[in-house]
């Protein structure tokens, strides 16, 4: 019933992605002009799209892992 690694792999971010721009273009309270590494903003959007990425880059390594053990 749960999708395979590999589509979750290629689902996740693009469904987070598409998330990230609708709530941009729809919402009125979507932090605008983010630029400064100091304002609270620009890490209430860094936060959401940290997480996946992370997620991302641990199952490539992993992958990597198994294939160069196996090969």
């Amino acid at each position: 019933l749960l999708p395979s690694l590999p589509t979750l792999t290629v689902l996740v971010p693009l469904l987070s992605l598409a998330g990230l721009f609708y709530s941009a273009s729809v919402d009125e309270t979507f932090p605008r002009g983010c630029t400064s590494a100091n304002s609270l903003c620009f890490y209430s959007l860094l936060l959401p799209v940290t997480i996946p990425v992370y997620v991302f880059f641990h199952l490539w390594t992993w992958m990597g892992i198994k294939l160069f053990t196996h090969n």
